[in-house]
């Protein structure tokens, strides 16, 4: 990793954008090694506050690897955000079946900093590929590339196949269009329903939350129908979609941007209940939770 001035000062130009983010280096001053005494030393040094812990679910697959991990969530409330391969064994895991009577709906999340602990939240939330071991590696990549001297290599296949290969080969590669919301609901339901998709419900999630226009939620009778069902849909979705769980088949998640997809073989369905969290009551209750 980089040294941590490093990591602080580009932390600090990320989150120059919101003013609401204050990046600081409390942890060395705190001198603390361990997450659970860094928490322990924040509440005594702010009494007053009122802390969430907020972390990946690829965290919370190792966290009961961590020095004294379950006094972690009873310090503060957690907020665990979905991580591209991590979901499923997040929520299957040694640290969501230990608190698993503590966990709240999405629904209740903004209220969470105000539940006594332990208390913990699970956002299904756009998946994002990035990684920090990725950053890395292409930022070592890149000043590798430039220490080196630039190699010019003349396109001799290009050259031997005519002006009209060589035109097209300079030409600028077009930018895919995005689809409108409606527009890449309507293929998604096509898709599921060629495949022979059960129960397929649609949720509108518009001026509800900010990860996506709406939710589909369907079934398959079986984990082979459910893997069939999300690599049918990957293949008619345009573009580069985010995709966790189709190896299992108990629950497929289909990061399609302003479209997100959830299958499930119906046990794994019925256990969730992905419907009662973002279904009609999804307005009511986060207004319950703000009085």
């Amino acid at each position: 990793m980089a040294p941590f001035e490093e990591r602080q000062r580009q932390a600090r130009a990320i989150a120059a954008a919101d003013r609401r983010i204050r990046v600081t280096g409390i942890e060395a001053q705190l001198g603390t090694t361990y997450t659970a005494d860094t928490l322990t030393a924040l509440l005594r040094r702010f009494p007053q506050a009122r802390f969430v812990w907020l972390m990946g679910g690829d965290n919370l697959v190792q966290i009961p690897h961590w020095q004294r991990w379950q006094e972690i969530f009873r310090t503060v409330p957690v907020a665990v955000f979905a991580r591209p391969a991590s979901s499923l064994p997040a929520l299957a895991g040694a640290a969501a079946h230990r608190f698993a009577a503590a966990r709240v709906a999405p629904t209740a999340a903004r209220r969470l900093a105000m539940l006594p602990p332990p208390a913990w939240v699970f956002f299904p939330t756009r998946l994002d590929p990035r990684s920090a071991t990725g950053i890395r590696a292409g930022r070592a990549a890149a000043t590798s590339t430039e220490k080196r001297p630039p190699v010019i290599a003349e396109p001799i296949a290009i050259r031997n196949a005519g002006p009209r290969a060589e035109a097209g080969a300079r030409a600028a590669p077009r930018r895919r269009q995005p689809i409108p919301p409606a527009e890449l609901l309507r293929c998604v339901i096509a898709s599921l329903e060629d495949g022979k998709a059960e129960n397929v419900v649609t949720l509108d999630l518009a001026g509800k939350t900010t990860i996506a226009d709406y939710m589909v939620v369907a079934s398959g009778r079986s984990a082979r129908q459910v893997a069939a069902l999300a690599e049918h849909l990957e293949q008619a979705l345009p573009g580069r979609v985010a995709v966790e769980g189709k190896a299992q088949g108990d629950w497929v998640l289909i990061d399609a941007g302003d479209v997100i997809v959830h299958i499930f073989r119906p046990e794994t369905r019925a256990y969730y209940n992905l419907e009662k969290m973002w279904g009609a009551d999804f307005v009511e209750a986060t207004a319950a939770t703000l009085q």
